[in-house]
C-alpha cells in the first residue's frame, strides 16, 4: 500500500428498493475501525457485489418486482464509487428471469456471470466498453435425470480464467464451463461431484493455482481438490468438517477464503456463528484445524480477508453488524478488536485499496 491509497469496504445486504442497500465505508487499518462515507437504494435486495477497482465500478445484483404477478427476476446495476467514497448509480440491465445470489467478473471486463439459485442456472452477461452493463447473452440451466432439484449457488473463474466452475449446491456438483468469446456462450466442459446431501455452495483457488477449497453448506464441510489447470479438472484430497466435534445444533456454511500466501484457509458457520481456521500444508497437501472464533453476532453471512492480510471483516446478518478482527498471519488466529459497525442485514463485505 502506498501512502496515498486508502481501503474501501463496499457492503452489499438485503433491503428493500427504496432503502439502502449499497455502502461504502472507509476502513483504518491502524485503529481497526469502520467508517461509513456513504449509501444508496434503488435495488431490492443487493446481496452480493462484484468491484473492479481499477474502474471504479461496483456491479451488484438486485431483484426486480414485477407488477403483474410474475415471478421475480434478476438484474444487475452498474454503481460507480469516487475518491470520497460517494455512490452514484448508473445504468441496470435485467438478467435471469429468477432470482440471483452471485455475481463474477472476467479481468477483460467483457462478461459477468450471474448465478440463480432458484433458477438453477447460471447467465451470461455482456459489458460494455465504458463498463455499463449489455445485455444476457446465454443461460445455462442445470438439471437432473433423477428429478433433483438444481440450486446455483456461484461461479468463480480459474486463475488463468480459462475455465469457470459453477457450484450447485441442489445437485451436489460443480460444473465447469468454457466461455466462447466470440459466440457469447457457456460451453460445459465436465462436472465434479460432491458427496450426495453437501451442497457446494462457494469455492476459493490456492494461490498456486494448484489446489481449490469448496465449502459445503449443507453438510458443514470443506473439500479440497487438486486442480489441473490444463483440463480443468478437480480432483478430491480430503474433506473435513467446519464444526467442533461437540456441536450438535443446526448448521449452515457460508463463505470459504485462502490467506494471500496460502496457508491459512477460512470458513463461516452459520448457526455455530464463527469462522473455522484451518492451517494447509501444501506439501503434504493436508488441512490441520487450527481454531473456531465466534463472529459475534448471528448468521455470518460474508466475510473477507483485507487486501493486506491483517484484519478480517465478517458480516452478521441477523445481527446487523460488521465485526473487525485482526489476524495473526503467522498462526491463521483471529482475535476480535472489539470494533464493529452496525448495518442492516449485511450479506456480501468487500474490502480493496483504492
Amino acid at each position: 500500500m502506498t501512502q496515498e491509497q486508502k481501503m474501501f469496504v463496499f457492503v452489499g445486504s438485503y433491503a428493500e428498493s427504496a432503502t439502502s442497500g449499497v455502502y461504502t465505508y472507509e476502513f483504518d487499518e491502524k485503529e481497526s475501525t469502520l467508517k461509513l462515507l456513504d449509501q444508496t437504494s434503488g435495488l431490492k435486495n443487493p446481496t452480493f457485489l462484484n468491484v473492479d477497482v481499477a474502474n471504479s465500478h461496483i456491479y451488484a445484483i438486485g431483484e426486480t418486482e414485477p407488477t403483474d404477478g410474475s415471478a421475480k427476476g434478476g438484474e444487475v446495476m452498474m454503481i460507480r464509487f469516487d475518491q470520497d467514497g460517494t455512490l452514484t448509480r448508473f445504468n441496470r440491465t435485467n438478467t435471469t428471469p429468477t432470482t440471483t445470489c452471485h455475481v463474477q467478473r472476467d479481468s477483460e471486463n467483457k462478461f459477468l456471470i450471474v448465478s440463480s439459485y432458484h433458477g438453477g442456472s447460471a447467465g451470461l452477461v455482456s459489458l460494455k466498453d465504458n463498463g455499463h452493463v449489455g445485455e444476457l447473452l446465454d443461460v445455462q440451466t442445470h438439471r437432473s435425470a433423477e428429478g433433483e432439484t438444481s440450486h446455483v449457488h456461484s461461479a468463480f473463474f480459474s486463475p488463468d480464467e480459462k475455465f469457470l466452475l459453477v457450484q450447485d449446491l441442489g445437485l451436489d456438483l460443480i460444473r465447469t464451463y468454457s466461455i466462447d468469446r466470440e459466440a457469447g456462450r457457456l460451453v460445459p466442459h465436465g462436472d465434479t461431484h460432491a458427496a450426495k446431501g453437501a451442497g457446494p455452495r462457494h469455492l476459493a483457488f490456492h494461490p498456486s493455482g494448484k489446489f481449490a477449497f469448496v465449502i459445503n453448506e449443507l453438510n458443514s464441510t470443506i473439500a479440497s481438490y487438486r486442480y489441473d489447470a490444463e483440463v480443468g479438472t478437480l480432483s478430491e484430497i480430503e474433506v473435513v468438517p467446519t464444526l467442533p466435534s461437540d456441536y450438535t445444533g443446526e448448521n449452515g456454511c457460508s463463505e470459504i477464503a485462502v490467506s494471500a500466501d496460502g496457508r491459512f484457509v477460512y470458513g463461516a458457520n452459520r448457526g455455530h456463528d464463527s469462522i473455522v481456521v484451518y492451517a494447509f500444508d501444501e506439501a503434504a497437501e493436508k488441512l490441520s484445524l487450527v481454531e473456531h472464533v465466534s463472529t459475534e453476532g448471528g448468521h455470518p453471512r460474508h466475510f473477507a480477508l483485507t487486501p493486506s492480510g491483517d484484519h478480517l471483516l465478517a458480516a452478521n446478518r441477523d445481527a446487523n453488524n460488521i465485526v473487525v478482527f485482526k489476524v495473526d498471519k503467522a498462526t491463521g488466529r483471529l482475535t476480535s478488536t472489539g470494533n464493529s459497525v452496525s448495518v442492516s442485514k449485511p450479506v456480501c463485505v468487500r474490502p480493496y485499496y483504492v
